[in-house]
């Protein structure tokens, strides 16, 4: 599974984001599925809407629906970690979906990112010392 982050969903909803060619060549590429998690999702939706409109809200909503995608289910045991990683690098700032993701990549061991977020996934570490691989970037 390869992790989406909320740059990829609106490069791909929107044809004339700078990264929309990328993004849809790269999910062209894949071979396995998404997964993401529930900020990601809310922070989409509400990008979505504030920008591209309810029609794009509405395409993610039943892509969603339709399984383009995972979404990793955090646990109230997650919760300290997630306060680590927002201490970690608060100097960025990391938010609570780029957060779920540092912490996503954890649990699966695995750090194939698709981001337009290319600094601060530059930055992150997984696992403390991980970095993670974009695969918009390929």
């Amino acid at each position: 599974m390869i992790i989406a982050d909320t740059g990829f969903f609106l490069a791909l909803a929107n044809d004339a984001d700078q990264d929309h060619a990328a993004a849809t060549a790269a999910l062209k590429r894949l071979k396995e599925g998404l997964v993401t998690t529930w900020p990601v999702i809310t922070e989409t939706t509400h990008l979505l809407a504030a920008r591209l409109g309810t029609r794009a809200l509405l395409a993610f909503v039943a892509s969603a629906r339709a399984g383009a995608f995972e979404v990793f289910d955090l646990q109230p045991g997650h919760w300290p970690r997630l306060e680590v990683l927002l201490a970690q690098y608060a100097d960025l700032p990391m938010d609570l979906a780029d957060a779920s993701l540092v912490l996503l990549a954890e649990a699966r061991r695995d750090g194939r990112i698709l981001s337009t977020d290319r600094r601060d996934f530059r930055t992150y570490r997984w696992k403390n010392r991980k970095p993670f691989k974009n695969l918009l970037d390929v």
